[in-house]
């Protein structure tokens, strides 16, 4: 877990400094602004969680700061710049002393120079102030500090380069026996961009020195045996691309051949039609099988994750005082890896604040046990992986909610009027409850990170509560990200896929429909539903469209679309450099056309745009 930690960490020290240097250059920049806060709030939680004192003093202490940045109560000079560049550089040599095997206690503690700059800046004053070598920046200490070695020369931890020639070539090196020792390269902590795939062979048990007889010693030339190796992350996302493109170009070929087949052929020209074709059969059924092997080294069960919480939970509940239970269930579900990362910050966050907010401080005066529950569940749902957190506290008050967001200025006073769109203010930006920060909550960020990066992989997360009764937060994410079941339709002569998550069936429409409020309706088994074009809501121009899809979505509704053109699993590559409204990504049909793919968060929410945080 401490591993976890610090690989997750260093990457976000590094995205910090990153982030940094772009405010000094927009100082203005509100999205960078809470960027940083979300890093440090992130950073400090796991900090805490691990031991780490000094690391969670220096980020409370720039959460400070930058809480009073972006709120206006102070302003980005070059001192808030240089104290926050100190602050990432000192956590991120506290984070490589710790991945190069320093053990929690033999940390640093803040340096005072950290702490008075800090003080500077939150105060608006402009002193100037020299850095410190040991808050060097994150980028510079990534570059200088060897994998293999500790902060300060050891000479107790030199390489062993006879123990690591012996490991990778077999050859036994002569030495003496009490020189025998682990390789300290071998036991470095791995680099983050690193995928581990397990193989199913039985594990090998491999003596220690300590316990090794003189003749293993001597003998002994092979090495042990390794049951997993490490490939990094990068590689293996180009091979499931390129293994994607391969089934693409098998499904174009196909589609190629039935083609070519509608020619009579005689003679020697049909015998090669016919060998082609089951050529071609045979290279499309190993593209399939090289997509799905790819695609199962990336599949990892969320229990992975689920692991992390109950030591959470169980200091958390320490801290507040309170009596929790926390069940767990779903554990073997499995999920994309990047899924099963990305997930960690968003289930801390809606677990401190089940914890914080949720759970009463006294359940004998609302008549329950002294003991909460707080659950935590995983389960597949057709492509889709559905992940729960409940708990069976006081609930929350859609009116109270409003009120809140309307006095902090973050929505008008006759906006969010229903229950869904009240409970869904608390993923705003700056959006708490609480008066008073401290270190578990209210400090109005949490649930803006949760949404992020749910949305991020185009997953959506609904909540549904009931006052005295309690709360449940449910996020659905695709299982595998780079492919996805999708119905392929065609409007304004343009090519378009949507999720299979949320369609329910296709219908036929009529030329007329009835309407309410000037909106066109249409009854479909006894239920009045609005309906929609597709493309009209994405900004085309509407033409005859005579067929609808029911949307299988929390608020009903049909989707008017020109032709429905069959469904396929496509390939998605997401887009980056532009903004589309209701498009998420690209594919390519198996006939080669271009296909625009609609995001699966527009569609859940009545195909409107929703803002997403930075």
């Amino acid at each position: 877990m401490l591993k976890d930690f610090v690989v997750e960490s260093l990457e976000l020290a590094t995205n910090v400094e990153e982030h940094l240097l772009s405010l000094e250059r927009n100082p203005g920049d509100l999205e960078i602004l809470n960027a940083v806060f979300r890093a440090f709030h992130t950073i400090k939680g796991g900090a805490g969680f691990v031991n780490l004192p000094a690391m969670v003093s220096a980020c409370h202490m720039t959460e400070n700061l930058f809480d009073a940045l972006r709120t206006g109560k102070a302003s980005v000079t070059p001192v808030a710049i240089e104290a926050a560049l100190q602050a990432s550089g000192f956590v991120a040599s506290q984070l490589t002393e710790l991945s190069n095997g320093a053990a929690p206690e033999s940390l640093s503690a803040m340096p005072a120079e950290l702490e008075e700059i800090l003080k500077q800046a939150i105060e608006g004053r402009s002193a100037p102030v020299v850095a410190t070598p040991s808050v060097a920046p994150a980028s510079v200490q990534a570059k200088t500090t060897p994998a293999t070695s500790n902060s300060s020369p050891n000479t107790d931890h030199q390489l062993d380069w006879e123990g690591m020639y012996e490991a990778v070539t077999g050859i036994h090196v002569a030495k003496e026996a009490a020189s025998v020792q682990t390789p300290v390269a071998m036991q470095a902590t791995p680099p983050s961009s690193g995928e581990t795939i397990q193989s199913h062979a039985p594990a090998v048990a491999t003596p220690t020195p300590k316990t090794a007889s003189p003749a293993t010693k001597s003998t002994s030339t092979a090495p042990a045996k390794e049951e997993s190796i490490r490939i990094d992350a990068v590689k293996l996302d180009a091979l499931l691309e390129v293994a994607g493109e391969s089934v693409q170009a098998a499904n174009q070929a196909a589609v190629l051949l039935e083609k070519l087949q509608e020619f009579k052929l005689e003679g020697t020209a049909a015998s090669l039609m016919s060998t082609l074709a089951e050529t071609l059969g045979r290279a499309s059924r190993y593209s399939t099988e090289l997509q799905r092997a790819t695609l199962s080294t990336r599949m990892q069960p969320v229990g992975r994750l689920f692991q992390k919480f109950p030591r959470l939970v169980r200091e958390l509940a320490k801290d507040l005082g309170k009596d929790i239970d926390l069940q767990i269930s779903g554990a073997e579900t499995e999920v994309d890896r990047v899924v099963v990362d990305s997930l960690y910050d968003p289930l801390v966050h809606m677990l401190r604040n089940s914890l914080d907010h949720g759970i009463e401080a006294d359940r004998s005066a609302a008549g329950k046990p002294n003991k909460a529950v707080i659950g935590l569940k995983a389960w597949q749902e057709a492509s889709s992986v559905m992940i729960e957190v409940m708990d069976d506290g006081k609930g929350m008050d859609p009116d109270f909610l409003r009120q809140k967001a309307v006095s902090k200025g973050l929505i008008g006073e006759h906006e969010a009027q229903s229950i869904d769109e009240a409970l869904q203010l608390v993923f705003l930006p700056g959006f708490s409850t609480k008066e008073v920060a401290s270190s578990v909550s209210g400090r109005g960020v949490g649930m803006d990170v949760v949404k992020t990066a749910v949305e991020k992989h185009r997953g959506t997360i609904r909540i549904s509560s009931t006052m005295g009764v309690g709360t449940r937060f449910l996020i659905r994410l695709p299982i595998e990200l780079s492919i996805i079941p999708t119905m392929l339709v065609r409007t304004s002569d343009t090519a378009l896929a949507l999720p299979m998550a949320v369609v329910e069936r296709v219908v036929e429409l009529p030329e007329t429909f009835s309407e309410v409020g000037g909106a066109p309706v249409m009854r479909d088994q006894g239920r009045p539903l609005p309906v929609l074009s597709l493309a009209s809501v994405l900004g085309y121009e509407p033409g005859a469209e005579r067929v609808g899809i029911v949307m299988a979505v929390p608020k009903p509704y049909i989707l008017s679309v020109e032709a429905v053109e069959g469904t396929a699993d496509l390939v998605i590559k997401p887009l980056t450099a532009i903004h589309t409204n209701g498009v998420t990504g690209t594919a390519r049909s198996a006939e080669g056309e271009l296909v625009l793919v609609v995001g699966l968060s527009f569609l859940l929410e009545g195909c409107r745009a929703t803002a997403t945080a930075a």
